[in-house]
This record gives C-alpha cells, structure tokens and sequence, in this order.
C-alpha cells in the first residue's frame, strides 16, 4: 500500500545543497568501507530528536515502558531544539521527532513540528495514538507534519493489551478515524498515516486482519516490523513462530540474530540521535545513551560530528563492529520491513 505520492512529498524537500550533501556522504561511506577507516566530510541528511522519554503505556521491552532508564527523564524545549535545527538545517532534509517515549506528552511538539517544517525539512513522529483528540488531530494538521507513524501491534484488544500494556484498541482507532476525518475536511494530503505492526509471537496471526482494518478506515500505508528482543539468546514468549517476521533465527539452542554484523553501518554517515537533553548518540539502538559522543550544551553540532569520539566509534564499526554492544540487536543491512 506504498503511496507514490507521499515519496514525491519527501524528494520536494530536497535543496539541491541537500542532494549535493547526501551524495557526498554516500561516496565517503564506501570509501571509508574500502579504507576500514573513516572519512566524513559531508553533514547528516536524517536526525532523530527525541521530543520525551515519558509514555503512558507498559510495553514490556521498551524501556520507556519499563521504566528502566539509566539517562535523565524529561522533555525537550524549543530553545536546544530551535538552536540545533540552526546549525544542521541547511543539510538536513528528514526529521524524525521521537527515540523513546510517546511524543504528544511533550506540549509542545506541535510548535516543534512546525518550526521544522517552516524550514523545509520533512517531519515524521510515532505515536501510540492515544492523544489524537480532534483539538489535537487539528494541531497536528496546522503543524504541517508530514508522515504520523500509528503504533497499532493487534486487530483485537485481547491480542493489542498483551504488548502494548494499558493500552485501548479503540481509542488508537477512534484517534486515526478522527485524523482521517479532519484531512479530508481542511482537504490536506498530510499528514501521511501509517500503521506500524510490530510482529510478535502474540499477533503474528493477525497480520493479515490489520490489512484489512486499515484498508477499510483509509491508512495511507501498513507495514510490519520485526521487534527487538532483549536476551534474545535465550529466547522470548514475543519471538514469532514464523521466522519470516523475527529478526532472530533458531540454533540447536537458542536463537541468534540474522544480521551477520559486517563491519560497516550506514547510519553512522547518514544520520545521528539525539536525546531531549541534548546527548547525541550513535543510533535508536542506544536506548539508554551508553555511547554519547557528545552535549549540544557544550559542543556544537558539526564539532561532534567531525570529533574524535565519533570517529573513534566508526572505526570500530569499520573493524569490529561485533565488539559493540549495542550492534547485537541490530537490522542495519537486512530486512527490517515485512
């Protein structure tokens, strides 16, 4: 259910310094591959800001569900959001406003969103979808966010409450209704709404019913991700049964991940995280900042970017990337989408 459109929507915002940018990333990636040292002399194409470590749900491998977090808990202000966006927003072209938490706890993620969007950049966000309130679903649409990811992990509440803890089916339905409806009355295009099924072993029989649920309420697009396990070595209740929706694979004992962790990453040259605080962190894989490579309160953007403890990282991406923590679970280079 790819809608072309909304790829078109993304390419507009790319400047032609954004273009000539990204394809110099691209050429110093695969020179840093053949070298297996790094080479960075482009900025990032892609961030991801995290508006809010806060949630309201309990999903039981998340952290923000857990409540397990190590880093500080908070939300992010416009004055670090605003004064990062003015060094990086000639470069960048696609902003993701979510890391860890639920995005519309932060009050102020509207004005966020549109202080980026003013600026050219395409916005997406992830939500649980228990705020879309019409006055919100209206703030959302004035904002001009472009693509709103829908967490929806069930077609029924008995198989949704089993991940999503404390969460109501019928109100992440009523919420996308409620956006649908208002799209077609203020007749905009966007935001692009999109149904993220995470396939675990409780609902992987349901992946064909959810099709049919968003075809039905008019969801731009569906798509199925495969869900990280902590411990995964020992197995999981949430592994699926069928290995064509999991990202691990079974042994004689235990699973191991698919990905064969090549010393290479992509992400590392084509965009970085950031935490409400100002931490940047290599990927949405470091959940908890254990390999901050910088403070936006002390450093500027571009010195991180191009500083040693980045570099440093790279290298042992390039060289040994199965010493790294934080790479046992990753997707980077098979297939995450379903």
């Amino acid at each position: 259910m790819v809608r072309i459109p909304h790829t078109l929507d993304w390419l507009e915002h790319l400047s032609p310094a954004m273009a000539g940018n990204a394809l110099q990333l691209l050429f110093d990636f695969y020179a840093s591959r053949a070298l297996k040292r790094p080479i960075m002399r482009g900025m990032p194409t892609s961030i991801s800001f995290e508006p809010t470590t806060s949630c309201n749900l309990r999903c039981p491998e998340c952290p923000s569900g857990l409540r397990s977090f190590s880093r500080p808990t908070g939300n992010l202000d416009m004055e670090l959001f605003d004064s990062t966006l003015n060094q990086i927003d000639k470069e960048l072209s696609y902003l993701t406003l979510y890391f860890q938490g639920e995005p519309f706890l932060n009050h102020g993620i509207y004005d966020i969103i549109a202080n980026a969007r003013d600026r050219g950049i395409y916005v997406a966000t992830s939500t649980n979808a228990h705020y879309l309130t019409e006055e919100n679903c209206e703030k959302i649409i004035r904002s001009g966010l472009n693509k709103l990811i829908v967490s929806i992990d069930g077609a029924t509440q008995e198989t949704y409450e089993q991940y999503r803890v404390g969460g109501k089916l019928e109100s992440v339905l009523e919420g996308t209704r409620e956006l649908i409806r208002l799209k077609k009355y203020f007749s905009q295009s966007s935001p692009e709404i999109v149904f993220q099924f995470l396939v675990v072993k409780q609902n992987e029989h349901e992946v064909n019913r959810i099709k049919q649920m968003a075809h039905a309420m008019g969801v731009d697009q569906v798509v199925f991700k495969t869900a990280q396990v902590y411990d995964f070595e020992k197995g999981s209740p949430f592994i699926p049964e069928n290995e064509k929706y999991s990202r691990y694979t079974k042994k004689k004992e235990g699973y191991r991940i698919k990905n064969k962790l090549f010393n290479h990453c992509w992400r590392m040259w084509q965009g970085s995280v950031i935490t409400w605080d100002g931490k940047v962190v290599p990927c949405c894989f470091d959940k908890d900042g254990e390999h901050v490579l910088g403070d936006l309160k002390e450093q500027s953007f571009r010195d991180i970017w191009f500083g040693e403890k980045y570099n440093a990282f790279r290298k042992t991406l390039l060289t040994n990337r199965k010493s790294i923590d934080i790479c046992k679970n990753c997707t980077e280079g098979t297939k995450v989408w379903i």
